[in-house]
């Protein structure tokens, strides 16, 4: 399934995930894969199901709550998707793309006062994110870069 992945085969990936024992999708690395092969192949409200049951079941796992947020962002619950990444560890404080991804969140909610803040954050934490932030439409309205 890696394999599919890398070659940005993401429907055989889903494909070959048909053939795993049902026993065997509640391993977090199936998992993983899953949500992986999901996101890639833009399938939102799935990633949406397995991201949150990743959430669910590794609650200390702080780029499942990201993963949950951005598919809820992409079939536009902009609120919920700021509720769930909110709802994570306090690890994610020290991860720029919650910092990120909370100003894309609030842009797009109407509060870029709070947005340009996060961008900041964000762009501190690590530089190379300017550069995205400058192509995002999300984050159009916010002056901070």
């Amino acid at each position: 399934m890696r394999g599919y992945l890398f070659l940005e085969m993401p429907e055989d990936a889903i494909e070959e995930l048909k053939f795993i024992a049902s026993d065997s999708m509640v391993h977090r690395e199936v998992l993983d894969l899953k949500l992986a092969s999901e996101m890639m192949a833009e399938l939102w409200n799935e990633a949406i199901e397995s991201s949150m049951e990743l959430c669910r079941r590794f609650p200390s796992g702080s780029r499942y709550f990201i993963h949950a947020a951005y598919c809820l962002h992409e079939v536009g619950d902009t609120f919920q998707a700021k509720k769930v990444l909110l709802s994570g560890p306090k690890e994610l404080l020290d991860e720029a793309l919650f910092h990120y991804n909370m100003a894309c969140y609030l842009a797009v909610l109407g509060n870029l006062i709070q947005a340009e803040h996060y961008l900041k954050t964000a762009i501190e934490l690590d530089g190379a994110l300017k550069e995205t932030a400058m192509e995002d439409a999300d984050l159009a309205g916010v002056v901070a870069m």
